[in-house]
């Protein structure tokens, strides 16, 4: 059997978003992957289905694997002739161990490539608002490890020379040894006054900062708690902080919001709330699932010709419609004739983009809308057809039958409750470290609920505030016992998002 090859690559500090494009595209060819504890797990999404996934990670002193046995593990895999991508937090061979990885491999003869990563001396900096160079301040950085090799017996760190002859030191996995890094400064010639911060989950919503002094930095950081992983920058750059501070000042910044939301649509609504820096927790209580049979909704697209309308309700009646359409070799054209109507704009953005003109869009996202506007055109003897989930509200073919229109409902998908883990977020609700849990339709806050003991899920909301997508789902919210803060007059998830700020921002 040939050797397999191996990728060793950085997945950046901790935004998604600073992951590389060439290291996703490893990940998604990988048949093993192997990651760290600082490597972002919603990369592992990223990977095929079928690939061994291994998460090897080192916090402190707990390791998942010694690093020994990491290298045999990765060897072993290469040599069963497959694809190996090792993804390491940062840049693998800055501070990451890749070094001493690649030589392993080297002295086995396995190939091997390395995929740089954006690494947290750069990217953590960066949003804190600390630029590493200036020129009114320094034209010099060094990236120095904080946590030196404890089997060596000498440090290979030259202090007299770094503590003055470099603008600004960034050092890595230093918190533990952090008073003996300002001791080795000061007492080689750095001024005790010299600013100094050290940034914990640097680019990721759990950001913190700590800015103070040589002086007082390691008694600052001691009263604020920091752990790791974290890095330590010295340099009079840090004075830029307050000027140039983006990513902490943003108005959701600091704040654990829950979103309810099916997996496949949290996404984009977690996406919203993450760039204005909330830390959107996806908890969903939704699971979007075919229908327990294609019977109803294929013999309708059989009979497509004997429709005037096609009315959808959400974005996932459009995608399994469309899926279903195309399993039958059918397309667009054969919508040739029809109507489309379609509550609320995502909706009719997703119809569009499979080319789909919609005739119809309510200014109220939500049945009644449709059912006004509908009136207004003639329904008596059309037949409408209304792909949807399996549970839903009934008013809507209720009402448009009532004004003549033939209804046919059809069952495009189901929308059912997932066995998701429940500890963490019960945890966090129970300490009181949630901040908004947020719900976009009546069944999301029925599946919430269930999903606790009975009475559990009321009592964790009261420690938290809710939001509801709209008067529905706010109704439904009431009838169960809670007690919603944050509908927007608009029911779409932009509104959503902007309502939820402006909650926080006016003292919230």
């Amino acid at each position: 059997m040939s050797k397999g090859k191996v990728i060793l690559s950085g997945s950046g500090p901790g935004d998604p978003g600073l992951l590389t494009i060439k290291a996703r595209e490893a990940i998604e060819k990988a048949e093993v992957l192997i990651y760290d504890y600082l490597a972002n797990p919603k990369f592992v999404e990223y990977a095929p289905k079928e690939a061994e996934v291994y998460y090897v990670g080192k916090m402190g002193g707990d390791h998942t694997l010694p690093q020994d046995e990491i290298n045999k593990l990765i060897i072993r895999k290469a040599e069963e002739g497959k694809t190996v991508v090792r993804l390491k937090g940062g840049d693998p061979y800055i501070f990451g161990r890749g070094g001493e990885e690649a030589e392993e491999l080297a002295d086995k003869g396995i190939p091997f490539e390395i995929i740089p990563g954006v690494t947290a001396g750069g990217a953590a900096t960066a949003y804190a608002g600390i630029p590493l160079t200036h020129r009114d301040f320094t034209s010099t950085m060094a990236f120095i490890t904080g946590h030196e090799d404890p089997t060596k017996k000498e440090t290979n760190i030259e202090w007299d020379k770094i503590a003055t002859g470099i603008g600004t030191l960034v050092f890595y996995m230093g918190i533990k040894n952090l008073p003996n890094i300002v001791e080795n400064l000061v007492k080689n010639g750095r001024s005790p006054d010299t600013p100094a911060a050290v940034i914990r989950w640097g680019t990721t919503p759990r950001q913190k900062t700590v800015v103070g002094t040589l002086k007082n930095i390691a008694q600052l950081v001691k009263e604020a708690g920091i752990k790791p992983p974290a890095i330590t920058v010295v340099g009079e750059v840090i004075g830029l902080k307050k000027k140039l501070d983006w990513f902490e000042t943003r108005p959701l910044f600091g704040k654990n919001i829950i979103v309810t939301r099916a997996r496949e649509q949290a996404s984009d609504f977690a996406e919203l709330l993450n760039s204005q820096g909330a830390n959107a927790i996806q908890f969903p209580t939704i699971d979007i699932v075919p229908p327990a049979s294609w019977e109803a909704l294929d013999k309708a697209i059989e009979n497509l010709e004997d429709y005037h309308w096609i009315i959808f309700t959400s974005i996932n009646g459009v995608s399994y419609f469309v899926d279903r359409l195309k399993h039958h070799k059918k397309d667009i054209r054969d919508l040739k004739g029809i109507k489309i109507c379609a509550i609320g704009p995502k909706t009719a953005e997703g119809i569009e983009k499979f080319g789909i003109r919609v005739d119809f869009l309510p200014t109220e996202y939500r049945a009644e809308g449709i059912i006004e506007g509908m009136r207004e055109k003639d329904l008596k003897g059309k037949k409408l057809l209304l792909p949807r989930a399996k549970e839903a509200r009934e008013i809507l073919p209720e009402k448009l039958s009532e004004a003549g229109a033939e209804v046919h409902v059809v069952e495009a998908y189901q929308a059912v409750k997932p066995d998701g883990d429940r500890e963490e977020v019960r945890t966090m609700m129970q300490n009181g470290e949630i901040h908004m849990a947020t719900f976009a339709s009546s069944s999301t806050v029925r599946n919430f609920l269930e999903m606790f003991e009975e009475g559990e899920g009321v009592e964790l909301l009261k420690k938290t505030t809710v939001a509801c997508i709209g008067p529905i789902t706010e109704k439904t919210a009431k009838e169960n016992g809670l007690n919603p803060v944050v509908v927007p007059e608009k029911y779409t998830l932009d509104s959503m998002v902007d309502e939820i700020v402006r909650h926080f921002t006016e003292g919230g």
